[in-house]
């Protein structure tokens, strides 16, 4: 697709290229130009962008715990793909844990 430039501030890029290149209204976009080639390239969130900093001490914290699981050797595999993928289907078979039924 060919556009002519104008007399504007901005360039526009056309709705068919913009859908193709999978860009959406809110997304962030960087541009390089290196010998007179214009790359843009979406800015991809970062966890900090993603959580409020008291969400990220609660992921922090939880990793820490999970951590300390592993060191005391509260962990299981590696695990080939198979494995992983037999462990699965074999939870899938048991039948469901019967609920206990409390008073009111």
């Amino acid at each position: 697709m060919t556009i002519t430039v104008k007399n504007k501030a901005s360039l526009v890029v056309p709705p068919s290229v913009r859908r193709r290149a999978g860009i959406k209204p809110g997304d962030r976009l960087e541009f390089k130009v290196s010998g007179g080639i214009i790359n843009i390239i979406p800015k991809l969130p970062t966890a900090d962008d993603e959580y409020t900093s008291e969400q990220r001490r609660i992921i922090d914290a939880g990793m820490a715990e999970g951590m300390e699981d592993f060191r005391k050797g509260r962990s299981h595999g590696p695990f080939t793909a198979d494995e992983a993928v037999n462990f699965l289907k074999s939870q899938m078979k048991r039948p469901p844990a019967k609920s206990v039924k409390r008073a009111r």
